[in-house]
C-alpha cells in the first residue's frame, strides 16, 4: 500500500561527497527553522517535498544523480509526492539538458542557490542563521568546509567547470563555525575541500593550512582533527610538523591516487 505524502516533511536526498552533505546541512538548517521536518530516504519518498542535492564529479555519479531523479519523478506521477525540486553540481552543469529530459522536476537550481528554494517554498530565509547547518552525520564528528572550488585542471574532474576557482574561507569564519559545532557535542572535526593543500594561497597569498590547523586545534573541545582530499603538489611542509607536535591532529593524509 502507498503511503500518502507527510505534510511539512521535506526529504532531503544527497549524492556524491561529503563536501555536497555540507551543502545539504546547510539548506535543511533553513528548512528546520521554517517549520519543516526531514527524511533522508532516497528510496521510499514519504514528504510532501523532495530535494535531491546531485553530484556531476563523473560518469558514474551523473548516472546515480540522474536515476535518483528519475526514481523520485516516478513517485510524483504516482502523486507520492507534490514537489520535487533539484540542486547541486549536475544541475549547475547541466541544467537545461535537464529540464528538457524531466520535465517532472518543478524547478532546477544551482549548487549554492538556497535562497531560492526557501522562497519558492513561500519561506523566510534567515540570514542569522546562514552558516549553521542540521547535522546528518552521528553526533560526535562533523565535515568542515573550508573553501569552494578548485584550480586544478585534472583531466578526469570537471568540478573547476562547475564551482568556479578556488575560494578559501577566512579563518575566523572557520573557528567560529568550529566554536558553534563543539558547542553541540562534536569532537571530531574532517576538513574537507576539493584541495586542502592549495587553502589560502588566494586569500593570503601563501599557503595557510598548516596555521587553520594549528588554530582550531587549539579550540576548547576539538579532540581530533582529520584532514581529507591532500593534493601531493605543492604539499605545505610544514603541516608534517603540526601533525607531529598536536596530538588532537590525527596522523592521517587522504590523497586521491588518481592525482
Amino acid at each position: 500500500m502507498k503511503q500518502p505524502a507527510i505534510k511539512n516533511r521535506v526529504d532531503v536526498v544527497t549524492l556524491g561527497c561529503s563536501k555536497n552533505l555540507v551543502d545539504s546541512e546547510l539548506l535543511m538548517r533553513q528548512l528546520v527553522s521554517n517549520g519543516y521536518t526531514l527524511e533522508h530516504d532516497s528510496d521510499n519518498p514519504r514528504g510532501e517535498i523532495a530535494i535531491i542535492n546531485t553530484c556531476g564529479f563523473i560518469g558514474d555519479a551523473k548516472e546515480e544523480s540522474i536515476n535518483t531523479i528519475l526514481s523520485f519523478a516516478e513517485a510524483k506521477n504516482e502523486n507520492r509526492l507534490k514537489k520535487l525540486y533539484v540542486m547541486g553540481c549536475l544541475s549547475e552543469r547541466y541544467r537545461e539538458e535537464l529540464q528538457d529530459e524531466i520535465p517532472e522536476v518543478d524547478k532546477f537550481y544551482g549548487k549554492f542557490d538556497w535562497r531560492g528554494i526557501i522562497a519558492d517554498l513561500g519561506k523566510s530565509y534567515n540570514k542569522e542563521l546562514e552558516f549553521e547547518r542540521s547535522l546528518s552525520t552521528p553526533s560526535h564528528y562533523a565535515y568542515l568546509k573550508i573553501s569552494e572550488g578548485c584550480n586544478r585542471t585534472c583531466s578526469y574532474c570537471s568540478i573547476p567547470l562547475i564551482t568556479g576557482k578556488y575560494n578559501s574561507r577566512p579563518i575566523e569564519k572557520i573557528e567560529e563555525e568550529v566554536r558553534r559545532l563543539v558547542d553541540k557535542g562534536v569532537k571530531e572535526f574532517q576538513f574537507i575541500a576539493q584541495d586542502l593543500t592549495y587553502y589560502g594561497l588566494d586569500l593570503y597569498k601563501s599557503m595557510k593550512l598548516p596555521e587553520l590547523v594549528e588554530r582550531v586545534s587549539d579550540i576548547k573541545g576539538v579532540e581530533w582533527i582529520r584532514l581529507h582530499y591532500a593534493y601531493p603538489a605543492h604539499f605545505p611542509l610544514d603541516l608534517l610538523r603540526v601533525m607531529r607536535e598536536r596530538d588532537n591532529v590525527c596522523k592521517y593524509l587522504d590523497i586521491a591516487l588518481q592525482h
